[in-house]
C-alpha cells in the first residue's frame, strides 16, 4: 500500500471531539458484546442474543404494543420483532391481543408467565449491573449515559433525514 493511501485511510476525524466519538463507539460495541456474553453465561440473556429481554422490557415498562411500534424503538426491522415475538409467544412469554385502535395489527403483551421471567431476568441483569457499577463512578456513569443518550438522538435525527 502507497503511503497516499496509508495517508487516507488513517487520517480519520480532525477534531478532539470527533476522535473522542471515533475511539468511543467502538468501545461502545465491544462492551456492548462482553456485557452480553457474560448475560448467556449467568442465563440472563438467551444464548442467541436475539434480544428477548429487551423485548421483554419494552413490553414491561411500555404495556402492550404493536410489532411495529416495537421495531421502531430499535433499529431493526418489523420482521425481525416479529420473529422473536412469535418465538417468545411460542414460550408462552408473549401474546398477541386485540388492539383497540388497529383491527389487524395487533398488540404484544407479557402474560403472567413472561412477566414472572422477566422479573427474574431482570434481578440478575440488575445484580450484574450492581456488581460492575462497584469499579466505576457514579457520576461518570451518570455523565456516559447522558451524553449516549444525545448520541442516539443525534443518529436517530440522521437516520430521519
Amino acid at each position: 500500500m502507497s503511503a497516499k493511501a496509508r495517508a487516507t485511510i488513517s487520517t480519520g476525524p480532525r477534531t478532539a471531539r470527533g476522535r473522542a466519538l471515533y475511539d468511543l463507539v467502538p468501545a461502545i460495541a465491544r462492551a456492548f458484546f462482553r456485557m452480553r456474553a457474560l448475560g448467556i453465561k449467568e442465563d440472563a440473556v438467551t444464548p442467541s442474543g436475539r434480544g428477548a429481554w429487551g423485548l421483554m422490557r419494552s413490553l414491561a415498562e411500555g404495556g402492550p404494543q404493536t410489532v411495529p411500534a416495537l421495531a421502531r424503538q430499535r433499529p431493526v426491522s418489523r420482521q425481525h420483532i416479529q420473529k422473536l415475538a412469535d418465538e417468545l409467544a411460542r414460550r408462552g412469554l408473549v401474546e398477541f391481543v386485540d388492539n383497540p385502535a388497529h383491527r389487524r395489527s395487533k398488540l404484544v403483551r407479557l402474560t403472567p408467565k413472561g412477566a414472572r421471567r422477566y422479573a427474574r431476568v431482570n434481578a440478575r441483569v440488575g445484580a450484574i449491573c450492581d456488581a460492575l457499577a462497584r469499579e466505576s463512578d457514579e457520576a461518570e456513569l451518570l455523565a456516559a449515559a447522558r451524553a449516549l443518550r444525545r448520541l442516539i438522538a443525534a443518529l436517530d435525527a440522521r437516520l430521519a433525514r
